[in-house]
């Protein structure tokens, strides 16, 4: 292999920039695509969550205690009034799951506009501020609750990551060695859970967005669901994130950083502010919508996104 490839070098038919361009992994973001504003002049956006029956994408305004909402044609409005909401999902029903800080709790928006509180305590204690959630195909949520959103100390001994069982109402610590425990993901086929720690100054709320080194930690799933071994971390944190079908990691820390499965990274997108979340959506779920700050963006990606296994949207 050395000779052939010294004998190309040597005849002029491989240069080094063709060894470069062959080494670098081919951009996930559609040819041609930029980033596009499509919303502003709001307090602090996060949790994006796509709505295909009614093509809307609702997200929250944090300081504003506002979720709202963005439609092609229509542009942004308000979806309804909240407890400082964070992060947001669709459970496998198509139904609303909401972090709420200043709720301190994990809510459901029923199809009739109600809100369930499906947790909001664990070994009868309030949670600290609830952040970013996933759903696994047997309908539990696996939940980040950093101290973020606290104005006084809490009632609890750490910042953990949660699973909370829908059919049993129990809420399980499954990981407690994290300092802020944020983003959080399960791979395409939920053999892996992405974890984001982002650390760092408890007095900067959006302290994810300016640059915490921090790490995301991913671990083993077993198929009935329990927790395994760390298989690698990834060396910086994130506040949002998202997979693709391909198994690719989107992330948010000051910029948005593709990685791949195993975490290697492929591919970095600068914005006008710093992302703090984002989900796959659109038709074609190749559209990546990003929550940064004041304002709402989006690119186009080349794969789709990955919806939850047993989704029913």
């Amino acid at each position: 292999m050395k000779i052939r490839l010294f004998t190309f070098l040597a005849l002029g038919l491989l240069t080094i920039a063709d060894l470069r361009a062959a080494d670098k992994p081919a951009s996930l973001i559609e040819p041609g695509a930029e980033v596009k504003k499509l919303a502003g002049d709001m307090k602090f956006t996060e949790g994006p969550a796509w709505f295909p029956a009614t093509k809307t994408l609702v997200f929250s305004d944090i300081p504003n205690s506002k979720l709202m909402q963005y439609r092609d044609g229509e542009g942004l409005t308000e979806f309804r009034t909240s407890e400082s909401s964070n992060g947001n999902i669709l459970d496998l029903d198509g139904r609303l799951i909401t972090c709420q800080h200043a709720g301190r709790n994990l809510v459901r928006t029923e199809t009739d506009g109600s809100i369930t509180v499906l947790a909001d305590q664990f070994d009868g204690k309030k949670l600290n501020s609830p952040n970013d959630v996933a759903v696994r195909s047997d309908g539990t949520l696996w939940f980040t609750d950093p101290s973020w959103g606290l104005s006084g100390p809490g009632e609890l001994p750490g910042c953990y990551v949660y699973k909370f069982d829908l059919k049993t109402k129990t809420v399980e610590a499954v990981i407690k060695d994290l300092s802020m425990p944020n983003g959080i993901n399960f791979s395409p086929d939920e053999s892996r859970l992405y974890v984001a720690d982002t650390g760092g100054n408890k007095k900067s709320p959006d302290a994810a967005t300016h640059g915490l080194k921090g790490t995301i930690t991913c671990y083993e799933v077993s198929k009935e669901g329990m927790l395994g071994k760390k298989l690698f971390a990834i060396e910086h944190g994130s506040d949002g994130m998202a997979v693709d079908v391909k198994g690719n990691l989107y992330t948010t820390n000051g910029t948005l950083k593709i990685h791949d499965a195993d975490g290697k990274l492929v591919e970095e997108v600068k914005l006008p502010e710093g992302p703090a979340n984002c989900t796959f959506g659109g038709d074609d779920m190749k559209t990546l919508f990003i929550t940064a700050k004041t304002s709402l963006y989006s690119i186009r990606t080349k794969n789709p996104g990955a919806k939850p296994v047993g989704a029913k949207w």
